[in-house]
């Protein structure tokens, strides 16, 4: 990830409203602990910001995290490269440092979007959150998942539900004790009462997820 913030934000009015919402998510939060989202969040430009979705798209965290890393030691004189150093560099080496074909498609079309024109973080952060998610799927390989980590982990918007997340639908499916994968209306009908922190929500669903896996790995 970018380099974080030393900012602590609060999320005490958050989680009060989820608590009373909800005693299923309440439950969750007091096994969960405090809302520690604001470790993930990312701090570059929406270049720096997009690029680094882009490269997490369906990788676990993990795998993600290497290749991330790998890309940025391609440009050692700088923390993150500009879009023309990115159009710059062979596709080869991006393939080399673990970028995907498609990704490096990606990339290279986010970079040249971003020299064309697209929309600053600043500009962005004056839109609504659809507008936003639709200026941004113009770029090939964002799609509104990619859109939506922009908003919650960038743009630090607080009632964001990413529906098409596989760990916000295996979260609700685990609390919820669903027969299956929730479709996006039965996600949006548990959520309704979440309102206006769905993005809180969300993160302990992913962190339900994860207690979940370390619980089985243990």
């Amino acid at each position: 990830m970018a380099q974080k913030e030393t900012i602590k934000m609060d999320y005490s009015r958050a989680i009060a409203h989820l608590q009373a919402a909800d005693p299923i998510l309440a439950a969750t939060i007091e096994r969960s602990g405090p809302c520690t989202l604001w470790h993930d969040r990312q701090t570059g430009d929406l270049l720096e910001s997009l690029a680094e979705s882009i490269i997490y798209q369906q990788l676990s965290g993990k795998a993600a995290g290497t290749i991330h890393r790998r890309f940025l030691a391609l440009y050692p004189h700088t923390p993150h490269p500009t879009a023309a150093e990115i159009l710059a560099t062979p596709d080869e080496v991006l393939r080399g440092a673990g970028l995907s074909r498609a990704k490096t498609l990606y990339v290279k079309d986010l970079a040249q979007k971003v020299l064309d024109g697209l929309p600053s973080l600043e500009d962005l952060e004056q839109l609504e959150d659809d507008a936003i998610i639709r200026t941004l799927t113009q770029v090939k390989g964002i799609g509104k998942w990619t859109a939506e980590m922009l908003l919650i982990f960038r743009l630090h918007r607080w009632d964001v539900l990413p529906v098409d997340d596989l760990g916000i639908r295996n979260g609700m499916r685990l609390l919820y004790s669903l027969p299956d994968l929730p479709n996006k209306n039965t996600m949006l009908q548990i959520a309704e009462p979440w309102r206006p922190y769905r993005t809180i929500a969300a993160w302990y669903l992913w962190r339900s997820v994860d207690i979940k896996a370390m619980g089985k790995e243990g």
